[in-house]
């Protein structure tokens, strides 16, 4: 096994040139030396997994930690370790034991059943937002009109929160998710966002009324386990999951689907090949490039290398999702490829909760808008897209289109 001593020490993250396709520097990796030592920005330093079968092997052996309390957890954003020492821990930090009752708590307001009760829903929700965009002046900013609201009106209404309040934690999120917002500032919008949910959690306590946070007020009080502050720490990873990971795969997906027209062609003749579709963007695309760091807790060999207690693993998901070794001709766009084992929602008992709601309002979105707008296309060159190189969740800021 190689030393970790003899490791050249590369300086990460490397922002993407191509909104699909992984940057040459971490291609090369996986070729030449698949695991790596980095540099991050704020002076640590952690392994880099480029393969695969790396990624997947790490994400789901409970000797590497999801523990973000744990000094050595490979943060790169300043700000990032004190907004998790300064609050109570949400699921994506805990370990067994303490992770598997939290998420069995919640996991069956996300599955596939419950999901497709929402369908009419988010139906009506997607119909509205485009009945507004081609009523309204054209060139139009997807994002704004489309790609924004329906992830946020869907996760408000499945949470129990006022969708009149959108501006204020888009605003929260958006600053908690750049990498170039200081970090006095990322602190102070992480607790803006617990406190209005801290306050709207005490008000349901008196109703709590038929949404995902009032079922589970109900249910820790049978329980006799009422933990507002933990429900709080929920409450946050929904909300600020829940609408900005779908919002930048419908702008991104819609993108990807207008420069690859004969792909578009085939899902607007045949529906069926949607859900094929929306998992090859999720592939493609992997706009969650590294929430899944790690910390390992005992000796582990990975790979053919030797990684030590206490090192910190960063897991490259969307270099792994090009990995030749996992899928042939990664870096091609093939919505026949059927391939389910990619990493997009993560791997492992961490695995993304809410996937079944994301793949629900994708299929949705991009069938509704392509059979209602037809002749949508780009206002504008790609190259001049406001792409998202300083943000945790890959995505772009800003869509123009018109028809």
């Amino acid at each position: 096994m190689p030393d970790t001593t003899e490791q050249a020490v590369r300086d990460f993250p490397v922002a993407r040139r191509c909104p699909h396709a992984p940057p040459e520097e971490y291609v090369r990796l996986r070729e030449t030396n698949p695991i790596s030592r980095v540099r991050t920005p704020i002076g640590g330093e952690a392994w880099v997994l480029t393969r695969h079968e790396d990624v997947r092997f790490v994400l789901s052996d409970p000797r590497f930690s999801s523990d973000r309390r744990n000094p050595a957890f490979p943060f790169f954003v300043a700000g990032q370790q004190e907004s998790i020492s300064e609050f109570r821990p949400n699921m994506l930090s805990l370990d067994e034991p303490e992770h598997g009752p939290v998420r069995r708590s919640v996991l069956g307001e996300f599955t596939v059943r419950r999901m497709q009760a929402l369908r009419p829903r988010i139906q009506r929700i997607v119909d509205d937002c485009i009945d507004e965009l081609l009523t309204g002046p054209h060139p139009a900013d997807l994002v704004a009109s489309l790609a924004l609201p329906v992830p946020s009106l869907v996760i408000c209404e499945l949470l129990g929160v006022p969708y009149d309040d959108h501006d204020f934690f888009q605003r929260c999120s958006t600053a908690m998710l750049s990498r170039n917002t200081p970090a006095d500032e990322r602190l102070r919008s992480a607790g803006a966002v617990r406190g209005y949910l801290h306050d709207l959690i005490l008000a349901k306590r008196e109703d709590p009324g038929d949404d995902l946070l009032g079922r589970q007020l109900v249910k820790m009080r049978d329980n006799g386990e009422e933990d507002v502050e933990d429900l709080v720490a929920m409450a946050t990873l929904l909300l600020v999951a829940g609408h900005e990971t779908t919002a930048n795969m419908i702008s991104l997906g819609t993108l990807t689907l207008l420069e690859n027209p004969d792909d578009l062609a085939a899902i607007k003749a045949d529906p069926e090949r949607t859900p094929g579709m929306v998992e090859e963007l999720l592939r493609y695309l992997t706009i969650v490039e590294t929430v899944t760091s790690r910390v390992a807790t005992a000796d582990v060999e990975v790979g053919g290398t030797l990684i030590r207690e206490g090192d910190g693993v960063i897991a490259l998901g969307h270099t792994a999702n090009h990995d030749p070794g996992a899928f042939s001709d990664p870096d091609k766009f093939d919505i026949g490829r059927g391939a389910r084992h990619h990493v997009a929602f993560g791997y492992g008992p961490h695995q993304c909760l809410g996937q079944n709601l994301a793949r629900l309002e994708l299929q949705i979105v991009f069938d509704t808008l392509f059979r209602r707008i037809p002749t949508l296309a780009l206002a504008g060159p790609r190259a001049e897209l406001p792409f998202k190189d300083d943000a945790v969740i890959y995505g772009v800021y800003s869509l123009p289109v018109t028809w």
